[in-house]
């Protein structure tokens, strides 16, 4: 056994066709492929992982995109999601209730809980002194209502005892209080009549009066005046007046018209009749005054003429036309 192992080398397994040239042949192309990789590598390229990465690194990286996707998530949520999410995970990991988190809901307030402590039926200069946030909220409330009349709670009327406020502007569009009975809980629109009731009420511990106007129909008016009578307002329609002017007698409308010419003119009238008077005699003066008055009402027209410019005829503005087209309407 001793001779086959020296013959056959280690254990037998040497051939015969092997050469020393084939490996230094391999050993060359090694070196050459290191040397073109060398070549052709970049100065900013890294080298090729030859192991197996670490266990902490890719850990290390799984961390890093679990970070990215927890972060994108609070990000999409709002304040109140948000924090919902913390204080669920707080009472995941450390124990609790949701009942210690809830928030007392007794002192909370809305805006309609803020004007009910803040209004006013009428602010004062008095009043603005002072003003905080919700004086202030309260105080443009009050400017949005209309105060030409009021809405009226007629339901202790047997009590005496009203309430009343200003209209808001869809009760100004519908035409109630003013084209429908300002009653709360009435709705007729014939037979109304317009009220002025003196308002005594108690706002903020203070006594106040105000002077404010009503329009009721027949029944709500009974209520109304169930104790004592209220004073009604009547406004003098356009027909009346004229009537009332075409009444007057023709002097009263001459003496108007002469009062509103120039002191010029009347003395120049005045001469001219005391020479006329004193050359005529008594029988044509009675004849005589009522020509003589036409005649000088034309030559004092056409004097005037020649005087100076025409007066200037005032134009009403468009607010002016406006108030005599709703006077009759606004009592």
């Amino acid at each position: 056994m001793d001779n086959l192992v020296k013959v056959h080398g280690s254990g037998g397994y040497d051939s015969d066709f092997s050469d020393d040239d084939e490996q230094g042949e391999s050993s060359e192309r090694g070196l050459k492929r290191k040397r073109e990789e060398e070549i052709l590598q970049k100065p900013f390229q890294k080298g090729r992982h030859s192991k197996v990465a670490h266990r902490s690194l890719h850990s290390n990286e799984l961390d890093r995109e679990e970070a990215r996707n927890r972060r994108a998530h609070l990000i999409s949520m709002n304040a109140f999601e948000r924090h919902k999410k913390f204080v669920g995970d707080y009472i995941l990991y450390y124990g609790g209730q949701m009942a210690d988190f809830k928030r007392s809901a007794a002192k909370d307030k809305t805006d309609l809980d803020v004007l009910r402590e803040n209004h006013r039926f009428l602010w004062r200069d008095e009043d603005e002194d002072d003003m905080t946030w919700e004086k202030e909220l309260a105080k443009k409330y009050y400017d949005k209502l209309f105060k030409e009349y009021c809405i009226a709670d007629l339901s202790r009327y047997k009590e005496n005892k009203f309430g009343f406020r200003w209209r808001t502007e869809n009760e100004v569009v519908s035409g109630k209080g003013q084209f429908q009975c300002g009653n709360k809980h009435c709705e007729k629109e014939e037979g109304l009549k317009s009220w002025e009731v003196n308002f005594a009420y108690v706002e903020h511990g203070e006594k106040r009066n105000a002077l404010v106007k009503l329009r009721l129909c027949p029944e709500c008016s009974f209520k109304l005046n169930y104790h004592h009578k209220r004073k009604e307002v009547k406004a003098k329609t356009k027909t009346k007046r004229l009537s009332e002017e075409n009444r007057e007698p023709p002097q009263k409308k001459r003496n108007k018209k002469r009062k509103r010419s120039s002191s010029h003119s009347k003395k120049h009238k005045h001469k001219r009749h005391r020479y006329r008077s004193a050359s005529s005699s008594s029988s044509e003066e009675s004849q005589d005054k009522d020509s003589e008055a036409g005649d000088e009402a034309e030559g004092q027209s056409e004097a005037d003429h020649w005087r100076g410019p025409a007066p200037a005829v005032e134009e009403k503005s468009r607010e002016e036309e406006f108030d005599e087209y709703f006077e009759d309407m606004f009592l």
